[in-house]
């Protein structure tokens, strides 16, 4: 009865938080949460390689300095079967905070895992949430969802607040370059033309997962103001928000905004990460792009 009663406390106490190499979390902070990270796949000069684990983001963002162009992939099947088995073998509740559905199909690849996962081992306890949510907003989540496992909160509880700060969370970046946003379908070629010419820096934001041009801002240096209105006008509570800042290998520009923030709000925190080249891919180098919630979701 005592062994029954303490591998129920095990049990309780552990659940795995998994996440993908597109959370932009550095290997620091995901190692401190025990986050386990799967990776994107990313193919350059004709080779495959591995998000995080043999490629980094450095050597991405110089190759497309030079004209080279970069593609992604999602998270293989056999990857996620994989990690779900091993935590059905061990009866070890798992949730997986998943990469925008509307910018990748690592989320559907993972529901199939699932399923065929619970065909063998049917009382798996896998559960798997669309953050809708990219780069460090989507790391946001995953931190608080895994500090929440260590401080020992319900599998319920962990759900709920994941789900919560996804669906709240704002997404307001830049890029220095239209040109890869247009290499990824993004804007049209006039756009990426006439955003160079004229120096026009579009501000962007997420809608339902999924990228959508807001404003168009001429000059760079403007563009880091009007970052700081908007979060200004969307945010309440920053006392208590640990706030989001990822570049793509821009990071003075990025502690040029952290440092703004802290003298026109009193945030809790900041934390700065580079965006990598899973998404980086697509952004290109000079990415700025900033992360905190709303006071409610819309």
């Amino acid at each position: 009865m005592h062994y029954v009663f303490q591998k129920w406390m095990v049990q309780a106490l552990t659940i795995k938080i998994l996440a993908d190499s597109a959370c932009d979390l550095s290997t620091a902070r995901t190692k401190e949460l025990s986050i386990e990270i799967v990776p994107l796949s990313v193919q350059l000069d004709d080779k495959i390689y591995q998000d995080r684990i043999n490629i980094d983001p450095v050597t991405v963002y110089d190759a497309m300095r030079e004209g080279k162009t970069v593609k992604t992939s999602q998270v293989a099947l056999p990857t996620f079967l994989s990690v779900f088995e091993e935590s059905a073998k061990r009866n070890e509740p798992l949730v997986y905070i998943a990469f925008s559905s509307g910018l990748s199909g690592t989320y559907q690849t993972a529901k199939m895992a699932e399923q065929e996962i619970k065909e063998t081992y049917p009382d798996a306890a896998i559960h798997i949430i669309d953050t809708k949510c990219a780069s460090l907003g989507y790391g946001l989540v995953v931190l608080h969802a895994a500090q929440l496992a260590k401080d020992g909160a319900t599998l319920e509880t962990i759900l709920e607040e994941a789900n919560d700060y996804a669906n709240r969370m704002e997404h307001i970046f830049t890029v220095d370059d239209l040109e890869y946003l247009y290499r990824g379908g993004r804007v049209s070629k006039t756009v990426a033309f006439l955003g160079t010419v004229l120096k026009i820096k579009p501000l962007l934001d997420m809608e339902d997962g999924k990228l959508v041009p807001r404003e168009k801002i001429r000059g760079s240096k403007r563009v880091l103001g009007r970052m700081i209105e908007v979060m200004g006008e969307r945010a309440t509570t920053l006392e208590q928000q640990t706030i989001g800042i990822s570049h793509g290998d821009s990071l003075e520009r990025a502690e040029q905004l952290a440092a703004m923030i802290k003298e026109t709000f009193p945030v809790k925190d900041v934390i700065i990460e580079m965006v990598g080249a899973a998404i980086g891919a697509h952004s290109g180098p000079g990415t700025i792009a900033l992360f905190f919630l709303n006071e409610q979701d819309h």
